[in-house]
């Protein structure tokens, strides 16, 4: 299969099956998601979302995130992973996005990547979710069902998968795209065992033609969880 129909039919499938896709971290502005993307590096959405609530009632804006110190946020993020070095990247976001940007958020991927505890995934969530760009963010998810499906051919980083998926996927799809990839590697297409025998991207999955399954069943997809 052409890498082209491929792409096609992985498009067309979750344009069809999974067109309201979006995170699944709870926040009310731009602010509080880039505290909750933040949290969320090594950690499941789940346990930020508990997280999250007491912590946006203590520091709600970014003027009292950074009038506080990480000795102070750190028993709100305690459960989440590296909540040490996690307390320090909040404050020092939120003293930079004061002082530099007036407590809002710029658009610009590099920009955000100037701010402590922003890597280039999570600029790349903020600039689609926040500001609609077409942007790629590419985690653990999005790296392992690119390779597996076919998307991408063997890619060793990040960066590469990103560049291969923004390559192929309409610009104005790349927000959704970036949704559709995780959700789909989080509950269907798993790390240790894909649920082949329930999904819909069978017809274009690399890795489905070149591996024994089980029979077909009914497709499912991350939206019927």
């Amino acid at each position: 299969m052409q890498k082209e129909e491929r792409y096609r039919g992985v498009i067309d499938w979750f344009g069809r099956n999974a067109s309201a896709a979006e995170t699944e971290l709870h926040y009310s502005d731009a602010f509080q998601l880039l505290v909750a993307v933040i949290l969320s590096a090594q950690c499941t959405d789940r346990r930020v979302n508990m997280i999250t609530p007491a912590l946006f009632e203590a520091f709600p804006t970014p003027d009292t995130l950074a009038a506080a110190t990480p000795e102070a946020v750190y028993p709100y993020i305690k459960s989440a992973s590296y909540p040490n070095s996690k307390a320090k990247h909040l404050v020092g976001m939120a003293r930079k996005l004061v002082a530099d940007y007036g407590g809002q958020l710029p658009s610009d991927v590099d920009e955000l990547q100037q701010l402590p505890g922003v890597g280039r995934k999570t600029a790349n969530v903020i600039a689609s979710v926040v500001f609609d760009k077409p942007a790629m963010a590419v985690d653990t998810h999005v790296f392992r069902v690119s390779n597996r499906i076919g998307l991408t051919d063997g890619s060793r980083t990040p960066l590469t998968t990103e560049k291969e998926l923004m390559r192929h996927i309409p610009a104005h799809l790349i927000p959704r795209a970036h949704h559709w990839l995780i959700l789909h590697g989080r509950y269907v297409c798993l790390a240790r065992k894909p649920k082949c025998d329930t999904c819909g991207l069978t017809p274009w999955c690399r890795y489905f033609e070149t591996s024994e399954n089980s029979p077909r069943k009914e497709p499912a997809s991350f939206s019927a969880r």
